[in-house]
C-alpha cells in the first residue's frame, strides 16, 4: 500500500507541473489553433450520424461507413484501407409500426429490436399477455402453453417513469424513501422470479418462441425519461418489440383490471444473408521509428434504437480528425501513426481483438494506445492500466498540454488492467500501454449509451473539441519521445473472490462469424 501511495503522489508532482513551466513548442500552438479555429467535427459528425446513420456489425450501413472512412482519409493525403476479420449476418432494418387496436386505436411508441425476423406484410395481430413472477421453473413450464398465438410482455413493470434524481429532487424525503423501497423491493421480486425459472435476458425469447408465441415486447428501461435500451432480439422466427415505458406500463395495467388488449404488429426487415466484416484501418508512416506506433484507437460500429452519436461516432471523429491535424501540421511524424476504427466492438471487441490476433508482431513495438469510448464528454480522468511506469511517460506527456485541457483531469498510477469494456482491453491483453480516456458522463449510462435517443443532438463539441486537442498532442508527444514507452507491468494483488494472486488479462480470439445464435 505505501507503494502505491508512493507512486500516486509522483503522479500529483506530474501532472500539476505549472504551464509557465512548459517550454514552448510551435506544433503545439499548430495543434490547438487547428483544432479551435478549423474543426471539421461537426461536418464529419453529419455525415457519419446523419447522413450514415447507425452501423450495426454486418449492416450495409456499417459498411458504407468503412468506405466513407476510407475515402475521408485518402482526402486528406492518409493511406486507408478496410481489413476484413471475419463474418457477420446482414440485417437491414425496415420499417416498424406497434398499434393498440382494442380495446381502442394507439399507436405505441416502440421498435423492432436488431437482427428481429420480420413480419408478414400486413403485420401480426394477437393479444397480449404479460410474465408473471414464478417461485419455480415447474410453475414456469406449467404456464408456459398460455403463450401460444400472443405477444408477451416480459419486462419488468415500472410504475414510475421518474428517474430517481427527478424523485430525489422533488419528492418528501418520507416519499422518496418509501419509491426507493418499492422498487428495490419490486427488482428483487423479478430477479429472483428470473432465477426461479433459470433464464436470463439474453436467453429469455427462446422458451416463448419455442412455445408458439406471436412475437415478444421488451420494455428495457434507461433509468431516464424517455429512453430504453435497444439491443438484439435473439428469435429466430417471431418478431421481437421494445416498447417504451409509458406504453408498456398501460398494457401492463390494462391486464391488471381484467381489459385483454390487443395490438398489431408491423416490422419489416431484410436479410442479406452472411457478409464479410472489417476494420478501417489508416496509417501515417514514421520516419525515424517507422516499425514503432501510436494507435488512436475508436470502434466504428454501433447499436441502431438511434443513430450511435455517442457511442461511438463521437469517438471515431475525434480520431479521425486528430490524424487530419496531424497529417497537416506533423506530416512525417518520428513513430507510425495508426488509426484504427474497429468493427464489432458491441458484440465483444471483436475487431479490436482481431487486429491484435492479426498484428501479434506490431505489439511489443506499440507505444501507446489512446481509445475514446465513452461519450460526449471532455476527458477526465486516465489509469495507467497496470503499467508500473506509465506515470513517468505518460505524466511528460500530459505535461506538454495546456492547463486548460488537463486542469480537470485526474490520474489514477500505476492502476488496474482492463480486462473488458472497450477496445482497450484487446492490446491491455496483449502487453501494450493502451489507455481508456474516460469521459466526464453527461448522463451518458443513462440518457444515450445504447438507447432510442443517442443523436447528433446529443453531442457537446466544445468538449469533443477538447478531446481533440489532448489527443492530438498526446500522440505528438508519444511519437516524439526519444525513448519506448515501457511494458513493465505491476505485481498483482490478491483476488479476494479466489484468494490467489490476480492473473493479467489474456488476449482472446474474436468471434468471427456472428449474428445467427
Amino acid at each position: 500500500m505505501r507503494y502505491f501511495t508512493k507512486i500516486a503522489l509522483l503522479t500529483v508532482a506530474v501532472s500539476v507541473t505549472p504551464l509557465c513551466a512548459q517550454q514552448k513548442d510551435p506544433m503545439i500552438d499548430h495543434i490547438m489553433n487547428e483544432t479551435y479555429q478549423n474543426s471539421q467535427l461537426e461536418q464529419l459528425a453529419y455525415e457519419l450520424i446523419d447522413g450514415i446513420g447507425p452501423r450495426l456489425v454486418g449492416s450495409p450501413k456499417m459498411q458504407q461507413a468503412h468506405d466513407w472512412a476510407v475515402q475521408r482519409f485518402q482526402n486528406w493525403g492518409i493511406a486507408a484501407s478496410n481489413e476484413q476479420w471475419g463474418e457477420w449476418k446482414s440485417w437491414e432494418r425496415g420499417t416498424s409500426s406497434i398499434e393498440m387496436v382494442a380495446p381502442y386505436i394507439k399507436s405505441l411508441e416502440g421498435t423492432q429490436l436488431a437482427f428481429s425476423p420480420k413480419t408478414p406484410a400486413k403485420g401480426i395481430t394477437a393479444e397480449v399477455i404479460a410474465l408473471p413472477l414464478f417461485q419455480s421453473k415447474a410453475e414456469f413450464e406449467a404456464w408456459l402453453p398460455k403463450v401460444k398465438g400472443k405477444f408477451v410482455m416480459v419486462s419488468q413493470y415500472q410504475p414510475s417513469g421518474r428517474p430517481e434524481y427527478n424523485w430525489k429532487e422533488f419528492a418528501t424525503a418520507e416519499s422518496f424513501e418509501r419509491y426507493k423501497a418499492a422498487t428495490t423491493e419490486a427488482t428483487s421480486a423479478w430477479n429472483r422470479s428470473m432465477e426461479n425459472i433459470g433464464h436470463t435476458w439474453r436467453s429469455l425469447n427462446k422458451p416463448f418462441e419455442e412455445a408458439g408465441a406471436a412475437g415478444i415486447i421488451w420494455s428495457n428501461w434507461s433509468r431516464g425519461f424517455g429512453v430504453n435500451k435497444i439491443f438484439s432480439a435473439g428469435t429466430k422466427k417471431i418478431p421481437v418489440v421494445d416498447v417504451s415505458l409509458e406504453d408498456y406500463g398501460q398494457l401492463y395495467r390494462m391486464l391488471q383490471h381484467g381489459t385483454v388488449p390487443k395490438l398489431r404488429i408491423n416490422a419489416q426487415s431484410k436479410d442479406h444473408g452472411t457478409v464479410a466484416t472489417f476494420n478501417t484501418v489508416a496509417e501515417i508512416k514514421g520516419t525515424e521509428k517507422p516499425e514503432e506506433y501510436i494507435i488512436l484507437s475508436a470502434h466504428l460500429d454501433s447499436w441502431d434504437g438511434g443513430t450511435g452519436a455517442t457511442d461511438n461516432a463521437t469517438g471515431v471523429i475525434t480520431m479521425m480528425e486528430v490524424a487530419r491535424i496531424l497529417k497537416k501540421y506533423y506530416p512525417s511524424p518520428k513513430r507510425t501513426i495508426v488509426v484504427g476504427l474497429w468493427g464489432s466492438e458491441e458484440q465483444g471487441l471483436n475487431g479490436s481483438r482481431a487486429y491484435v490476433s492479426a498484428h501479434r508482431n506490431k505489439m511489443p513495438h506499440i507505444q501507446a494506445v489512446f481509445n475514446q469510448d465513452n461519450g460526449t464528454g471532455r476527458v477526465q480522468n486516465i489509469s495507467g492500466q497496470g503499467f508500473l511506469h506509465a506515470y513517468d511517460y505518460l505524466g511528460r506527456w500530459l505535461n506538454a498540454v495546456p492547463r486548460e485541457i488537463t486542469k480537470e483531469i485526474k490520474t489514477t498510477f500505476p492502476g488496474y488492467p482492463g480486462s473488458g469494456g472497450s477496445d482497450h482491453a484487446s492490446f491491455v491483453a496483449a502487453g501494450v500501454p493502451a489507455f481508456m480516456l474516460g469521459s466526464l458522463s453527461w448522463s451518458y449510462g443513462n440518457y444515450t449509451w445504447h438507447t432510442n435517443r443517442d443523436t447528433y443532438d446529443k453531442i457537446v463539441f466544445d468538449d469533443v473539441k477538447s478531446n481533440v486537442a489532448l489527443i492530438a498532442i498526446l500522440t505528438y508527444m508519444a511519437s516524439e519521445d526519444p525513448e519506448k514507452a515501457s511494458t513493465e507491468r505491476i505485481k498483482l494483488p490478491i483476488d479476494p473472490r479466489t484468494q490467489q494472486p490476480a492473473q493479467w488479462p489474456e488476449p482472446k480470439e474474436p468471434t468471427r462469424k456472428g449474428g445467427f445464435e
